[in-house]
């Protein structure tokens, strides 16, 4: 990967505003290897190609496929063939295949630079004109032509239906409420312009949950009313019976990756139809990327995922039931872990992680009950709750010592970083949180428990996805130390979208969540998760929503450091790069002064599974989110089984 490291070298000589460009441009005349004289037909498709059911790999290639450049060390050549298995703790997780998979218009190489893959090469002028040019030949997984057609279709027949998008287009797409005008110039072009800049697309396409500005048209359109008369008519036959619309967006599903019938563009194909407690994913005949060697990648040839318990996963991954296995896999796993390597053929890693916190707690600020809605907008309140955490409690009996103990925000290893950013508010100081306390008016009861302006106990319910222990164990020792100053804390579990569904509503008054999912921006990073623009913000859901459907529902940002959170990142998107650097500060000062979100400890580290067997998963990584995509980074398509578990 040795090209990826020069090519940034060269491009962090150049303007801050011409980064990314620089770095697409780049990586697309440096890192990508000339494409092979001879390519290795797949074993797996033999078969199949002599009998004639698929092309040979020539034909199933682009013209000019991926060439994914191995040096021996990161990455090193291997060999076709094998079943990879990874266990998942609900049919929903299936969509892990696309985060995994990786497979994005543009994506985060090794160094975090953004680099093509599905695009042959992207030219952007001064981040409003985005000229996207699709590599010529290359075909969905059903072996149908990708063009600029798939483009045309998502943008005017889905984005732009009132029916089928009734908000309109994604708010990822407008800039100041105006959304781009596309153009379709050929088959493999595809261009956007804003009349101002927009510098979060190419990031939000190379996402972890991609922004996904295509769809398949030639199996949509058979959904849609505008290209097939008989939905229509099917509709008027039987009133009452879906609509064509409910129909199309319940075949639309690109990310959630359910519907084996959808073609995709992901190094694997999902085989499984839902309901199924066991998903099998295969190989994609058509993927874009092939090796020095002229094998056509992945390496693998099928991803299995069976649905078991998620408390039972860690159990399962010690029994060597897991070929690779991260996902609800936690630290206090790893003793274990290490103890069951050799009985059962299986390394155990420990990568990075790089939230703004491995678990926060959210006050909700548009919580229903007025009488909590007022408290948790009290910024007293909010310290008192943070300053009453022993952080270094939680960090040595959870974590050895091995943890940060810290504010919900940036790490060290961003370039943004500020000691007070992670300090300031979450030092544990009993007796400060108890004169905040006694200031708002909170007053002890006989119990020894504050009381509320109402004369209700302080009980705070924090609402957990029910989905780690680890959470659990935090918020024991957490209710420990809040119960020390007068206030009790009870945790109640339930489903993910359950969970999800009451905050949004305003039903939970808090909820436990990760922290920042990038805790390692730049200044060019958007600064999304600190403002109120996303209703998956547990902090402040209604004000995301307001956002997200430009003020027809949610509610409008009402007191002056959300609004001015706002403001800033407004400001950011047109701004320099010295200027942008000043507003990520302003924002990270008011997120430490105000608490919204608690941070507790972070720099966890990840244990990772990995059978002996598998190859080209490296030792040392960094499990993120975004940007990272947790594996995804890492191209599990490039990932390969030695001779004992090939064949």
């Amino acid at each position: 990967m040795t090209l990826y490291s020069d090519s940034l070298r060269v491009a962090r000589q150049l303007p801050g505003r011409c980064l990314v460009p620089a770095l697409l441009a780049l990586t697309t005349s440096l890192a990508h290897a000339a494409l092979p004289a001879t390519l290795v037909e797949t074993p797996m498709l033999r078969d199949e190609v002599a009998a004639k059911k698929l092309p040979p790999v020539r034909a199933r290639l682009p013209e000019n496929p991926l060439v994914v450049e191995m040096d021996g060390k990161a990455l090193e050549p291997g060999q076709h063939g094998g079943s990879l298995t990874m266990l998942i703790g609900r049919a929903r997780d299936v969509r892990m295949m696309v985060v995994y998979g990786y497979a994005r218009l543009v994506g985060y190489d090794r160094n975090f630079a953004l680099v093509p893959d599905i695009l042959q090469n992207v030219d952007v002028q001064d981040d409003r004109v985005f000229t996207l040019k699709l590599r010529p030949g290359h075909k969905w997984s059903d072996g149908k032509p990708f063009t600029s057609e798939d483009f045309r279709y998502f943008w005017e027949d889905v984005a732009n239906d009132r029916e089928l998008s009734p908000a309109g287009p994604p708010a990822a797409l407008l800039v100041d409420g105006q959304p781009p005008k596309v153009e379709y110039p050929d088959k493999t072009t595809v261009r956007y312009t804003w009349t101002k800049p927009n510098p979060d697309f190419l990031p939000l396409m190379a996402g972890a949950s991609p922004l996904l500005i295509y769809r398949p048209a030639h199996y949509l359109k058979q959904f849609h009313k505008k290209h097939s008369p008989k939905v229509v008519e099917a509709e008027k036959a039987e009133p009452g019976k879906r609509s064509w619309a409910a129909i199309h967006n319940r075949e639309d599903n690109m990310y959630q990756f359910d519907n084996p019938k959808l073609p995709t563009l992901q190094p694997w194909v999902n085989t499984s139809k839902p309901p199924t407690d066991r998903f099998v994913s295969v190989r994609n005949p058509f993927f874009h990327r092939v090796d020095p060697n002229g094998r056509q990648l992945p390496y693998i040839d099928r991803v299995v995922m069976p649905v078991v318990d998620g408390k039972l996963i860690p159990a399962k991954a010690g029994a060597g039931e897991s070929d690779l296995q991260a996902r609800d896999i936690q630290f206090n796993n790893f003793t274990f872990l290490k103890k069951a390597e050799k009985t059962n053929n299986f390394r155990t890693y420990l990568w990075r992680t790089a939230k703004g916190s491995h678990i926060a707690l959210y006050p909700n600020l548009n919580v229903a009950d007025p009488v909590w809605r007022q408290l948790f907008r009290d910024v007293r309140f909010r310290r008192a709750l943070s300053m009453s955490i022993d952080r270094a409690q939680v960090n040595q009996v959870l974590y050895f010592g091995l943890a940060s103990e810290s504010n919900n925000t940036v790490v060290p290893d961003s370039p943004l970083f500020k000691k007070e950013y992670q300090t300031l508010w979450a030092k544990f100081d009993r007796k400060a949180a108890n004169r905040l306390l006694d200031e708002i008016g909170l007053k002890r009861g006989p119990d020894g428990i504050r009381r509320l302006s109402d004369g209700r106990p302080l009980e705070i319910i924090v609402e957990t996805a029910g989905e780690s222990t680890e959470q659990t164990d935090v918020l024991e020792l957490v209710r420990e130390n809040w119960r020390e100053v007068g206030i009790k804390l009870f945790s109640k579990p339930s489903q993910r979208d359950v969970l999800r569904n009451r905050v949004f509503s305003g039903e939970a008054m808090m909820s436990v969540w990760q922290g920042l999912d990038n805790g390692m921006p730049t200044a060019d990073t958007a600064p999304d998760e600190l403002a109120p623009k996303d209703q998956a913000q547990l902090q402040w859901p209604k004000f995301g929503q307001y956002y997200e459907t430009a003020g027809k529902s949610g509610e409008a940002p009402d007191f002056p450091q959300a609004i001015e959170l706002m403001k800033l990142w407004e400001t950011w998107r047109g701004a320099s790069t010295e200027e942008r650097a000043k507003i990520w500060h302003r924002m990270l000062t008011i997120h430490a002064e105000q608490q919204f979100t608690i941070g507790i400890v972070n720099n966890v580290m990840q244990p990772v599974v990995v059978n002996n067997a598998l190859k080209n998963v490296p030792e040392k990584g960094l499990y993120n989110w975004d940007p990272g995509a947790l594996l995804g980074i890492y191209r599990p398509d490039t990932f390969w089984f030695t001779d004992e578990r090939r064949n």
